[in-house]
Protein backbone atom coordinates (compact mmCIF):
# COMPACT_ATOMS: atom_id res chain seq x y z
CA UNK A 1 0.00 0.00 0.00
CA UNK A 2 1.61 3.32 -1.02
CA UNK A 3 2.27 5.79 1.78
CA UNK A 4 3.83 8.46 -0.44
CA UNK A 5 4.08 9.05 -4.14
CA UNK A 6 7.69 7.85 -4.18
CA UNK A 7 7.79 5.09 -1.57
CA UNK A 8 5.90 2.04 -0.45
CA UNK A 9 5.66 0.64 3.05
CA UNK A 10 8.11 -2.24 3.12
CA UNK A 11 7.05 -3.99 6.30
CA UNK A 12 6.58 -3.60 9.98
CA UNK A 13 9.24 -1.57 11.68
CA UNK A 14 10.57 -2.19 15.14
CA UNK A 15 10.83 -0.53 18.53
CA UNK A 16 13.22 -1.32 21.37
CA UNK A 17 14.07 0.36 24.66
CA UNK A 18 17.40 0.12 26.49
CA UNK A 19 18.16 2.09 29.68
CA UNK A 20 15.60 4.78 28.87
CA UNK A 21 16.57 5.19 25.22
CA UNK A 22 13.86 4.16 22.75
CA UNK A 23 14.72 3.39 19.12
CA UNK A 24 11.85 3.15 16.62
CA UNK A 25 12.49 2.20 12.98
CA UNK A 26 10.14 2.61 10.01
CA UNK A 27 11.39 1.04 6.72
CA UNK A 28 10.02 1.67 3.23
CA UNK A 29 10.72 0.20 -0.19
CA UNK A 30 11.58 2.70 -2.94
CA UNK A 31 10.43 1.15 -6.25
CA UNK A 32 11.49 4.00 -8.55
CA UNK A 33 15.09 3.72 -7.32
CA UNK A 34 15.12 -0.07 -7.49
CA UNK A 35 15.78 -2.36 -10.46
CA UNK A 36 14.59 -5.91 -9.74
CA UNK A 37 15.92 -7.18 -13.11
CA UNK A 38 19.41 -6.09 -11.99
CA UNK A 39 18.85 -7.37 -8.45
CA UNK A 40 18.93 -3.92 -6.88
CA UNK A 41 16.33 -3.16 -4.23
CA UNK A 42 16.51 0.17 -2.42
CA UNK A 43 14.99 0.65 1.01
CA UNK A 44 14.88 3.76 3.16
CA UNK A 45 14.42 3.72 6.88
CA UNK A 46 13.50 6.48 9.31
CA UNK A 47 14.83 6.22 12.84
CA UNK A 48 13.56 8.01 15.90
CA UNK A 49 15.77 7.93 19.01
CA UNK A 50 13.96 9.17 22.13
CA UNK A 51 15.50 9.82 25.52
CA UNK A 52 12.93 8.90 28.19
CA UNK A 53 15.52 9.11 30.97
CA UNK A 54 16.50 12.06 33.13
CA UNK A 55 20.08 12.52 31.87
CA UNK A 56 21.33 13.79 28.50
CA UNK A 57 22.74 11.05 26.25
CA UNK A 58 25.03 11.23 23.24
CA UNK A 59 24.88 8.77 20.36
CA UNK A 60 28.53 7.96 19.61
CA UNK A 61 28.67 4.93 17.31
CA UNK A 62 26.50 2.65 15.22
CA UNK A 63 26.69 -1.03 14.37
CA UNK A 64 24.36 -2.59 11.79
CA UNK A 65 23.92 -6.24 10.84
CA UNK A 66 22.30 -6.51 7.41
CA UNK A 67 21.21 -9.93 6.13
CA UNK A 68 19.69 -10.56 2.69
CA UNK A 69 17.35 -13.35 1.57
CA UNK A 70 20.34 -15.58 0.70
CA UNK A 71 21.72 -15.29 4.21
CA UNK A 72 24.59 -13.06 3.08
CA UNK A 73 25.56 -10.91 6.04
CA UNK A 74 27.18 -7.48 6.09
CA UNK A 75 28.22 -5.54 9.17
CA UNK A 76 28.58 -1.77 9.18
CA UNK A 77 30.29 0.12 12.00
CA UNK A 78 31.13 3.76 12.33
CA UNK A 79 30.98 6.94 14.35
CA UNK A 80 27.58 8.54 14.92
CA UNK A 81 24.77 8.58 12.39
CA UNK A 82 24.44 10.63 9.19
CA UNK A 83 27.64 12.49 10.05
CA UNK A 84 26.46 13.46 13.54
CA UNK A 85 26.95 12.39 17.13
CA UNK A 86 23.80 13.99 18.51
CA UNK A 87 23.20 14.85 22.14
CA UNK A 88 19.63 14.08 23.17
CA UNK A 89 18.24 15.91 26.19
CA UNK A 90 15.79 14.20 28.58
CA UNK A 91 12.36 14.06 26.93
CA UNK A 92 13.79 14.95 23.50
CA UNK A 93 13.95 12.99 20.26
CA UNK A 94 16.46 12.83 17.41
CA UNK A 95 15.25 11.64 14.00
CA UNK A 96 17.10 10.83 10.81
CA UNK A 97 16.66 8.89 7.59
CA UNK A 98 19.06 6.67 5.71
CA UNK A 99 18.96 3.87 3.15
CA UNK A 100 20.28 0.45 2.27
CA UNK A 101 20.46 -1.40 -1.02
CA UNK A 102 19.97 -5.17 -1.15
CA UNK A 103 20.50 -7.64 -3.97
CA UNK A 104 17.40 -9.59 -2.92
CA UNK A 105 13.78 -8.43 -2.53
CA UNK A 106 13.84 -8.87 1.21
CA UNK A 107 16.22 -8.90 4.13
CA UNK A 108 16.63 -7.79 7.71
CA UNK A 109 18.55 -5.19 9.66
CA UNK A 110 19.31 -4.91 13.35
CA UNK A 111 22.09 -3.60 15.51
CA UNK A 112 23.00 -1.21 18.28
CA UNK A 113 24.16 2.27 19.05
CA UNK A 114 26.94 3.03 21.49
CA UNK A 115 25.53 5.78 23.71
CA UNK A 116 27.06 7.74 26.57
CA UNK A 117 25.26 9.43 29.43
CA UNK A 118 27.03 12.73 29.81
CA UNK A 119 29.39 12.44 32.74
CA UNK A 120 28.52 8.78 33.29
CA UNK A 121 28.57 5.34 31.70
CA UNK A 122 28.77 4.22 28.09
CA UNK A 123 26.32 1.51 27.03
CA UNK A 124 24.80 -0.20 24.00
CA UNK A 125 21.26 0.59 22.88
CA UNK A 126 19.52 -2.17 20.95
CA UNK A 127 18.02 -1.58 17.50
CA UNK A 128 15.50 -4.39 17.16
CA UNK A 129 15.38 -6.42 13.96
CA UNK A 130 13.19 -5.03 11.23
CA UNK A 131 12.29 -6.40 7.83
CA UNK A 132 12.94 -4.89 4.42
CA UNK A 133 10.41 -6.34 1.98
CA UNK A 134 9.69 -5.34 -1.61
CA UNK A 135 5.98 -5.85 -2.43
Amino acid sequence: MPTKATTQRASKGSTAQTHGVVVAVHPEYVPEQSDPDSRQFLFTYRIRVSNTGDTTVQLRERHWVIVDAHGDREEVRGPGVVGQQPKIEPGATFEYSSYVQLRTPWGTMEGEYVVARLGAEVFEVRIARFFLVAP
